[in-house]
């Protein structure tokens, strides 16, 4: 089975920044009624949960860099329950905070929450997961999502040899994120642009065949659910077939997925894993691929979006216009926000060295 070979990373902030962009819109009114002179001031930080380590580094990242940058911060995680982070986010703009950068736990539910930050005129940048149904949103930092998923699939296109071999069959199960991230139908709608022909050719037959968004989402990212999930759909489609591919959109969902194969005796004797994709470079994860089991991630540094959001942040605490690289792609119902996509990089035992060249990981803590 061939593996795909993942390119050289092509984008950081720093470049990107040098880059023809247009400019962020301030329909919201968050970000020109500050005073410009806005150093020292504080930033309120609204992170989902503790529960995966991915939040985690970013929440940190993001205390470090505007604090080096001459910030406070306030940084509180709402352990995936919506009424504590709106909660959260009230006493942020109850206390006076600067400038608020939320990372939703349900994009739809903080509408009333960021007209409080409006009325109190307190910029909003949306975190990687786009704030939906409000204008009261200044700009987006992410990454680009639809190529996440474009990523994955190739990454099983290349794997499996279904451009090369096109009399072969596989199966292969569909997984995708949780329900109430708006991110999670980027990520499918971009993976399924390229899985759509190989199913409808027969070279993918999906056994259980759930292949709808709705049929295949995954509650707050669980990869408990997705455990149940997948011990599910090989009990009842896969007694007598091998499970060939399964696209996962995020790690702790895979490493989910892969205790479900294990059980039923994947990864040993005579039966390999199939090919599992995943995303965010989690250390388990990475772990895992380097030991020959999950068998590919999406790497998105959370280092540079935490650079992106104090340059956004920066911005708006100064009345200007922060640089933004996509003004089409994101409308949250309301308004389409303007957003800077960062790019991700695929990763799989081939060149997960990439990780410690860049300093995300050492090499003892993947390989030790």
């Amino acid at each position: 089975m061939s593996r795909a070979r993942a390119a050289t990373r092509t984008l950081a902030v720093a470049a990107a920044l040098v880059l023809p962009l247009t400019a962020c819109g301030q329909d919201s009114g968050g970000g020109g009624g500050r005073d410009a002179d806005a150093e020292g001031g504080t930033v309120g930080i609204a992170m989902p949960t503790k529960s995966s380590e991915r939040w985690i580094a970013d929440g940190d990242n993001m205390v470090a860099q505007f604090e080096e940058a001459g910030y406070e911060t306030d940084l509180q995680y709402g352990e995936d329950r919506v009424e504590n982070q709106i909660s959260q986010i009230e006493n942020m703009i109850a206390r006076g905070h600067d400038l608020l950068v939320i990372a939703a736990i349900d994009g739809s539910s903080l509408s009333n929450v960021l007209q409080q930050a409006a009325d109190a005129d307190i910029p909003v940048i949306a975190y990687d997961r786009l704030l939906m149904n409000s204008e009261n949103v200044d700009c987006y930092a992410t990454f680009d999502n639809s190529k996440v998923g474009e990523l994955q699939a190739q990454y099983i296109v290349d794997a499996l040899g279904l451009e090369e071999n096109q009399d072969d069959s596989f199966n292969i199960e569909l997984f995708a994120g949780s329900p109430d991230d708006n991110n999670t139908r980027y990520f499918f709608e971009g993976a399924m642009s390229v899985l759509d022909p190989y199913l409808e050719s027969g070279q993918l037959t999906v056994q259980s065949g759930q292949t709808e968004l709705s049929e295949v989402t995954t509650e707050r990212w669980d990869g408990g659910t997705a455990q149940n999930r997948m011990d599910d759909l090989l009990t009842a489609h896969y007694r007598g077939e091998p499970v060939d591919a399964v696209l996962s959109p995020y790690d702790g969902i895979s490493i989910g997925v892969l205790s479900a194969l294990k059980s039923v005796g994947y990864g040993s004797g005579d039966t390999p894993f199939p090919v599992v994709t995943g995303q965010d470079a989690e250390l388990a994860s990475v772990k895992s691929i380097v030991t020959g089991e999950q068998t590919q991630t999406v790497y998105k540094d959370t280092r540079e979006l935490a650079r992106l959001a104090v340059a956004m942040g920066e911005s708006l605490l100064a009345g200007e216009e922060p640089e933004v690289n996509d003004t089409e792609s994101y409308d949250n119902g309301v308004k389409v926000v303007p957003a800077y996509l960062l790019d991700p990089v695929s990763i799989d035992a081939e060149n997960y060295e990439l990780l410690i060249e860049e300093g995300y990981y050492t090499e003892a803590q993947i390989t030790g």
